[in-house]
């Protein structure tokens, strides 16, 4: 009786899940699509201050991606479609982004990036988003 009540309370406390991340919208095949996972709304949208990040080949107009064994929380992301390769997303001279971009809950505002609040999702248990880049 001892054993299985230590199993059901490690399996309590272990709270971590799975956030599969489906993009959809991306305009060509060329270069790649960067995800970015926050997890601190003072980091959020800025790229290299995330919590995870990946960079991805891409196939077609839609790609998947699952970043595992996430602690309960909130979270963020904020995907662009690098299509130069250059590792950053790209602006006009006004700066509005010159690529395609998407961020979770498919947030957008008008002329800036959306609040980490607007953008997040509570992960409990595995979980399953879209993102649209436009």
């Amino acid at each position: 009786m001892k054993v299985i009540l230590i199993c059901l309370a490690l399996l309590l406390l272990d709270s971590n899940a799975n956030l599969e991340v489906e993009i959809n919208g991306i305009p060509n095949t060329k270069g790649t699509v960067f995800i970015g996972l926050f997890d601190k709304a003072a980091n959020f949208p800025t790229f290299g201050k995330q919590l995870k990040g990946v960079v991805l080949k891409i196939d077609g107009k839609q790609l998947s991606y699952t970043f595992k064994n996430l602690p309960a929380g909130k979270y963020a992301l904020a995907v662009y479609h690098d299509e130069n390769k250059n590792g950053v997303l790209d602006k006009n001279l006004f700066g509005a982004p010159t690529e395609a971009y998407g961020f979770s809950n498919n947030a957008r505002e008008t002329f800036s990036a959306p609040s980490f609040q607007d953008a997040s999702v509570l992960l409990q248990a595995d979980k399953k988003i879209r993102i649209l880049l436009k």
